[in-house]
């Protein structure tokens, strides 16, 4: 029985109570609200200070309870950001852009991703926003009902990035995608196709692939053209999709003189695809690509694609979150970064 007894007491010594605010005070010799000040704006306290406080922080493994620390302040220090991929190459630029501007201001980025699917972004927005994040960062501008009111409602403020919309619920940072694909039309109408496919993929789940689509096939209106074919598939964007693809278009439109791909990694495997067969591009076929990714012109030929400004796109949508927690005016609540044509030797 003693023996028991012991490994009970000793099991209970190993379950020591959270380290507290005012433990580290003590060992830094500080008052708590010192303490406290450090965490929530460090350039209030002095180097020296947050010196003492950063060695009893080391020494006694103290994590500093975030919500209790909003329950007071009314700030939590994080702010949720939403977006539909973590595969897509895409937007680790636009999560780059946010974090720096987050960082420099002691903000900690939450990342939720909604695979594409607007039942999964109004589950995550409920759940970041039920632990009342300081403000929320969205991609994109369609949503549920819900999840629209649930944002709306929030008090805090909402930034909706890389599309543009006419009413947005708050905040709005991007560029029109429909523009997008109609600058992409008109280019290569301007070069003499006239057959022209298109490809996007994970439709009709992402809207702003459709809007460029959509895009390209009112520049072709406009000559009173149809697209030759399209391929709208239920899959991921891949160098793969891209490949098999361009092989589909071949062999059942050969009279097909150009593809545009929703998408750059598509149309990279495309072109990889076209060399491996011998379908000389853009001599036999044109291929054109959407983003602006960097290994797109690394190929050979060079791809021609629209250049999005993502990192800008996340640094703007950042700064706007921050200047608002800082009681600041935001110029231009909705903002259009536009985007650029960028002419490779793929089209």
């Amino acid at each position: 029985m003693s023996d028991i007894g012991t490994t009970g007491q000793s099991r209970k010594r190993r379950r020591k109570s959270r380290v507290t605010a005012r433990e580290v005070a003590l060992r830094a010799g500080v008052g708590t609200m010192t303490v406290s000040r450090a965490f929530r704006n460090p350039e209030s306290v002095s180097s020296d200070l947050r010196a003492r406080i950063d060695e009893a922080v080391a020494a006694l493994g103290y994590v500093p309870n975030r919500l209790a620390g909003g329950l007071a302040s009314s700030r939590t220090g994080t702010v949720p950001v939403i977006i539909p991929s973590l595969s897509n190459n895409v937007f680790p630029d636009i999560v780059d852009g946010i974090s720096g501007v987050l960082q420099a201001h002691n903000l900690q980025m939450l990342l939720g991703n909604t695979r594409y699917s607007l039942e999964e972004e109004e589950a995550l927005a409920a759940t970041f926003l039920s632990w009342s994040p300081d403000g929320i960062i969205i991609a994109g501008t369609d949503h549920t009902e819900r999840t629209r009111a649930m944002l709306a409602s929030s008090g805090i403020p909402v930034a909706e990035i890389i599309d543009i919309a006419d009413d947005p619920i708050d905040m709005n940072i991007g560029f029109s995608h429909v523009e997008a694909g109609k600058a992409m039309g008109t280019y290569l109408l301007g070069r003499g196709y006239r057959r022209i496919a298109l490809v996007a993929p994970l439709c009709p789940r992402d809207q702003r692939a459709l809007r460029r689509l959509a895009g390209l096939r009112e520049a072709l209106a406009a000559r009173d053209l149809e697209p030759t074919a399209e391929l709208l598939y239920e899959d991921r964007s891949s160098w793969r999709l891209g490949a098999e693809a361009v092989v589909r278009v071949v062999a059942e439109r050969p009279d097909v003189d150009a593809v545009f791909f929703a998408n750059d990694d598509l149309a990279v495997g495309a072109v990889q695809e076209c060399s491996r067969r011998g379908i000389a591009v853009p001599e036999q076929l044109a291929i054109a690509g959407f983003n602006g990714l960097e290994f797109a012109s690394e190929i050979r030929p060079r791809l021609t694609t629209i250049v999005t400004p993502r990192r800008e796109i996340g640094r703007q949508a950042a700064e706007m979150v921050v200047e608002r927690l800082a009681g600041r005016a935001v110029d231009a609540l909705r903002r259009d970064l536009g985007f650029r044509l960028l002419v490779g030797e793929s089209a």
